[in-house]
């Protein structure tokens, strides 16, 4: 077996996750499942040249009989049957992990991913503050002396993992980095897992941007091997699949079906399929979407695919989950702040009503909003029972082209976002407020693509009929780094990176051919020098 190889000093308090016992399950993983994780990467070009050629995603027809069929996924633990509110943020920041699992909220989605900025010290704190949290031995003192420690009843702890496409490239076995998920996933359940369950909880999971069955099933195979491994009941492992994918929602059975033993429901990641819709359908003549802010929850194709998630899950026995509100709280304009409150109530109402069984919010000020909602609406644990058979979702619903228009606005609202955040990104955050909304990976990552989508689709044209170039949106960004430096002032524009996410946002719009994922070149900068955290 291959040894791991280390390529950047470990901090001192971190020293004890590479261990010889935890370095070798790591290698056992990469081993194991590494020629696999490739395949299914490939699968996703073979894909997506299939959808360029006209092949537009579709139910499957070979796994009709999956769809067809009576099952149901395996009990659930009691301690997750209760979700209806669940707060997300970063592993990395020792105060937020505190906050979040403090919040009132029934579960607290650590995020390795999209709301984390990968730098190694970030990588590895998330894992040492995940191993405190669970002891019980987590706290924080700021500078001034204020003291945060965790109450007796906290939130149940979800991690989430970086997806497939992600390597880890501070860590090599053989000349191979290895996966990101399963450097992520890996280390948390080794040192974790056991004692979750003496603590009378387990090792839970949320698995992000699935692109259909055959990634599930990758992942259930990692479940059972680590079952295995470390002597765990088979089915102790429970883990969420973000619906985040547009090809995904199409396989939302099969999914819960591959981890049928392992399943812990669907989650309706709403900002990342939307993201997803753009990117797969970009070469299609006939899609294209309007500015960010007129793609809502009652857009045709994402109402479509939200309400078929429900109704997949609840005939399987599985809970759906629904998406993110990413407002914060406004302080100091008491106006602007109760309008952004009834948005989280109308938000959650309508989730509770159409049949979810929880939702999400990135703010502990915000739980108990979303709190009152579904207490009045759910009064049960959950309504997995509520099978909502009362409407069909089609092929054609969920590809629905949103009507809207494309502004000047709306280009510049998704420049200055994908700047702001990129910046931040590179410097090690990855939650960041930006105008009152939590933006993350997600949400950036709908800016960059709407700005190349507009660029490169003969439809990219506002509504006053300018064609969008790329001379164009470059005219724009110069404008808005005008604006960025009067807001943040000369200082903090010169020791940031904005110049640096500025120069990867244009590389991305320029480019004929389509970044998947703007997190690959943007962790080449992240770790190209010494890390900025």
């Amino acid at each position: 077996m291959k040894k791991l190889d280390i390529n950047q000093t470990v901090d001192k308090d971190c020293t004890f996750l590479f261990n010889e016992k935890a370095s070798d399950f790591l290698s056992k993983l990469h081993e194991k499942f590494e020629e696999e994780r490739k395949l299914i990467l490939k699968e996703r070009i073979d894909r997506q040249e299939e959808i360029d050629g006209g092949l537009l995603p579709h139910y499957l027809a070979d796994t009709k009989h999956v769809r067809d069929k009576e099952w149901k996924i395996a009990s659930i633990p009691a301690d997750i049957e209760d979700r209806r509110v669940e707060i997300t943020g970063p592993t990395s920041q020792r105060k937020m992990v505190i906050n979040a699992l403090n919040s009132g909220a029934k579960v607290f989605m650590a995020d390795f991913e999209d709301a984390n900025s990968p730098s190694w010290q970030n990588t590895l704190q998330g894992q040492r503050n995940m191993y405190d949290a669970i002891r019980r031995d987590i706290d924080f003192t700021t500078d001034n002396g204020k003291e945060y420690t965790l109450q007796q009843e906290v939130a149940t702890l979800f991690v989430r993992p970086r997806g497939w496409h992600l390597k880890e490239e501070h860590v090599y076995i053989g000349n191979e980095a290895i996966s990101a998920s399963l450097f992520d996933f890996g280390l948390y359940i080794f040192f974790n897992a056991k004692e979750l369950i003496n603590r009378g909880s387990g090792p839970y999971f949320y698995l992000p941007k699935l692109e259909g069955y055959k990634e599930a099933r990758l992942w259930n195979n990692v479940f059972t091997f680590a079952e295995k491994e470390l002597g765990l009941i088979h089915g102790t492992i429970k883990a969420t699949v973000l619906i985040e994918t547009l090809t995904a929602s199409f396989e939302a059975d099969e999914i819960l079906y591959e981890l049928r033993d392992h399943s812990a429901g669907l989650n309706c990641g709403r900002w990342d399929y939307i993201f997803s819709y753009i990117k797969r359908l970009r070469n299609h003549k006939a899609f294209i979407l309007p500015d960010r802010s007129e793609v809502t929850m009652t857009t045709n194709f994402m109402r479509a695919y939200t309400l078929y998630v429900i109704q997949t899950c609840h005939k399987r026995g599985a809970q759906a989950i629904g998406g993110m509100a990413a407002q914060i709280p406004v302080k100091g304009d008491e106006e602007k702040n109760n309008l952004a409150m009834i948005k989280v109530q109308e938000d959650k109402e309508r989730e509770v009503k159409d049949g979810h069984d929880g939702t999400w919010v990135a703010h502990p000020g915000l739980v108990p909003v979303a709190l009152e909602v579904f207490n009045k609406h759910m009064p049960n644990a959950n309504q997995v029972t509520r099978l909502r058979d009362d409407y069909q979702i089609t092929e054609k619903d969920l590809l629905g082209i949103p009507k809207g228009n494309i502004t000047e606005n709306g280009v510049r609202l998704n420049i200055t976002v994908s700047i702001q955040y990129m910046e931040a990104w590179l410097r090690g955050q990855g939650a960041v407020p930006i105008f009152h909304l939590m933006e993350d990976v997600a949400t950036a990552e709908i800016s960059r693509t709407q700005l190349w989508q507009w660029v490169h689709h003969p439809k990219g044209k506002l509504n006053s009929g300018e064609k969008i170039t790329v001379s164009y949106v470059q005219k724009l960004v110069e404008e808005e780094m005008i604006k960025l430096e009067e807001l943040f002032g000369d200082e903090n524009m010169q020791s940031g990176l904005f110049n640096q996410a500025k120069q990867l946002l244009m590389e991305m719009v320029e480019k004929e051919d389509f970044v998947e994922f703007l997190t690959i070149p943007a962790y080449k900068k992240l770790i190209m020098k010494k890390e900025r955290v």
